[in-house]
């Protein structure tokens, strides 16, 4: 704990992005996701929802979802206010910008992208404190959805693979009593 004090208070005068110790931050928000997934188990939801505001109000966390942000393919396409944290001064001012109160997302930037078939798709592109939010809130998020989660989800699940559910596939298919058809439906533009 005593890491997680000297850390909080240099931050503000000599401790720059590429100075921060990223294992211990992650060990400390690993460490309180464990403590969250645990609590699920149990049912402890008083014990939950503290756990999820230490974990939203941590330094560390904050900095690991900026770094989430910053990490990312698209971090460089600015929302509608045109910010971008692309230097290191503003990627550890950023961590200010996270407030107790007072936080209203603001508008998405909408562009289109063509479809194959000539037709455009619509993206709302967030800004960056809004993609900041999203992922500081997914690190508490995430251990609650995890335990919940079928044992057998595979879309969109940290740490699982397309090759995961074929093997899966395979798995539960290749017994004698196995079902002999698999049927796949799709509905056409259904979030149009």
């Amino acid at each position: 704990m005593t890491a997680q004090v000297k850390l909080a208070d240099a931050s503000s005068t000599s401790l720059t992005w590429d100075t921060l110790n990223w294992s211990l931050m992650e060990a400390h928000v690993r460490r309180l996701q464990m403590r969250i997934a645990k609590a699920t188990r149990e049912g402890k939801h008083s014990k939950l929802k503290s756990l999820q505001w230490i974990l939203t109000h941590s330094f560390y966390a904050k900095l690991l979802a900026i770094k989430r942000v910053v990490g990312n393919k698209g971090s460089k396409t600015p929302g509608i206010d045109g910010v971008i944290w692309n230097s290191d001064k503003k990627k550890m001012s950023a961590v200010k910008l996270f407030k107790r109160r007072g936080y209203k997302p603001q508008a998405l930037r909408r562009i289109y992208i063509p479809k194959r078939d000539g037709k455009q798709r619509p993206l709302g592109i967030p800004c960056m404190i809004d993609r900041g939010y999203q992922a500081l809130h997914l690190l508490s998020l995430e251990p609650v959805s995890e335990t919940l989660a079928d044992i057998n989800a595979y879309g969109f699940r940290p740490k699982r693979s397309t090759a995961d559910a074929i093997a899966q596939c395979f798995n539960v298919l290749c017994r004698k009593q196995s079902a002999q058809w698999v049927l796949e439906g799709d509905i056409k533009a259904c979030f149009d």
